[in-house]
């Protein structure tokens, strides 16, 4: 009698024990199921459906593949598209330039290292619109500050004849348009991609660079020959974060140029999609959109990680 009480007494405990651990991530688990899930498989329903807002988001119709024709051969989603890998080039080109830095801050400065990342990382940090209207001031004709630098280094004689003589309207012209957007996303994100190199290279042992300054090697030559092979893996995370950055950019280009600008040339996908099922009320449509764009990131990607592979394989 006495053991069976001992077992009726433990059994409570051995529950406790075993489902706890459930009990403790459940929360989790719960929201990424009403947050991340549901909608994810709903936006993928609901771009096979026909549901606009201007008929009062009534009943749902079925119209098959029709939203992933209609945006396939529109080209206001092509154009959108071809802007959107263009400032995704100029997203890429951070890339050299941060390695660069990272690898001067790391051999150069000692004692202000970390004021120095501080300082480049602030950007980042920073809220998007507020940089974002920053920006757009600083891009204004009239009373922009960059005019008003090319108005003082156009009173240099040899920079006076290729600096324009009257003031730029960096966001009014269609081909001032991306390269301003790009000057943006340069000064913004180039201090994450400086925080993540120079964390890689801190991790490269001392030793070899000692090894290669004692067989003679300079610091040019330590750099092509040990930091960049090494620093390999961080540059595929880099710039597949680039990559998914880029295909997804709507913030910047909206609140600088609204709906794309003089000619669309601030169109991006994500601005697209966003007019598509916010302002033309068709949120099928725009579902569609957001599935097609991410085909395009898995294959971008998918892409990448080929040609890194492919460049260690042909190294090795």
């Amino acid at each position: 009698m006495a053991l069976i009480q001992r077992k009726s007494t433990r059994f409570p405990n051995l529950l406790s024990r075993k489902y706890a651990p459930y009990l403790f991530i459940a929360p989790f688990f719960i929201f990424f199921v009403i947050f991340g899930l549901f909608p994810t498989l709903f936006s993928f329903y609901l771009s096979f459906q026909e549901w606009r807002q201007a008929q009062g988001l009534g009943a749902m119709q079925w119209n098959g593949i029709e939203n992933y024709t209609f945006t396939l051969t529109d080209p206001w989603f092509w154009q959108a598209f071809r802007n959107t890998l263009s400032l995704g080039v100029y997203g890429l080109a951070i890339q050299p330039v941060s390695v660069l830095m990272a690898f001067l801050i790391h051999q150069t400065l000692s004692r202000f290292k970390h004021l120095a990342l501080a300082l480049y990382f602030l950007p980042y940090i920073t809220s998007t619109v507020a940089v974002a209207i920053v920006f757009s001031m600083v891009f204004s004709k009239n009373a922009g500050l960059l005019n008003a630098i090319l108005a003082v280094l156009n009173q240099i004689p040899l920079l006076g004849l290729i600096v324009p003589n009257e003031p730029v309207d960096w966001l009014g012209k269609a081909a001032t348009v991306q390269p301003s957007i790009a000057l943006l996303l340069f000064w913004r994100y180039l201090g994450w991609n400086i925080i993540l190199h120079i964390t890689a290279i801190q991790a490269i042992p001392k030793e070899l660079y000692e090894a290669a300054a004692i067989d003679g090697a300079n610091v040019r030559q330590q750099f092509w020959r040990i930091t960049l092979p090494l620093l390999r893996p961080t540059l595929f995370l880099t710039v597949t974060l680039t990559i998914i950055g880029q295909m997804q950019l709507f913030d910047e280009p909206y609140i600088l140029t609204g709906e794309g600008g003089p000619g669309r040339a601030g169109l991006t996908v994500a601005t697209y999609l966003y007019l598509t099922g916010f302002k033309w009320g068709e949120p099928g449509t725009a579902a569609a959109i957001a599935w097609i764009l991410f085909v395009f990131i898995v294959i971008f990607n998918v892409l990448n990680n080929y040609l890194f592979k492919g460049e260690g394989r042909a190294r090795g």
